[in-house]
């Protein structure tokens, strides 16, 4: 659970919702609620991840290619 504390009796709730929200977004909360909002079987998973992966190389691929001058 994450908790926001006052740093001082001045502090406005603004400024403490603002923090609230920043850390949630770094632990990544939202990001993990939505990722098990919906089932997903294991093995689409798992084909997601290659495609990505797939993916990544073949713009690195294409990246490379164009360094040297080449489609």
């Amino acid at each position: 659970m994450i908790q926001v504390k006052r740093k001082d009796s001045k502090e406005s709730t603004e400024n403490m919702i603002r923090r609230f929200t920043r850390r949630v977004q770094q632990a990544g909360v939202i990001a993990k609620a939505k990722q098990n909002q919906y089932f997903e079987k294991p093995l689409s998973k798992r084909e997601r991840r290659l495609r990505a992966i797939q993916r990544r190389e073949r713009k690195a691929q294409k990246v490379q290619r164009t360094k040297f001058g080449r489609r």
